[in-house]
């Protein structure tokens, strides 16, 4: 049977911590920062942890 393959796309998203959490970046920071308010500015920085059934799948598909 032969190895499974680890998702590249993937990998470059999401971080897994120490402890398995998935660590993910938050949606809307990328551009159009000036027509954001301050509050929903410093919401969207920094990283949000996964829970649930979307993290089992992708620890599969990382392979851990």
């Amino acid at each position: 049977m032969p190895k499974q393959k680890t998702h590249k796309g993937l990998s470059k998203r999401v971080k897994v911590t120490g402890r398995g959490k998935i660590l993910r970046r938050r949606a809307g920071a990328g551009h159009l920062m000036s027509t954001k308010n301050a509050k929903r500015r410093r919401r969207v920085t920094g990283s949000a942890t996964m829970t649930g059934l979307p993290a089992k799948a992708i620890r599969e598909l990382l392979g851990k």
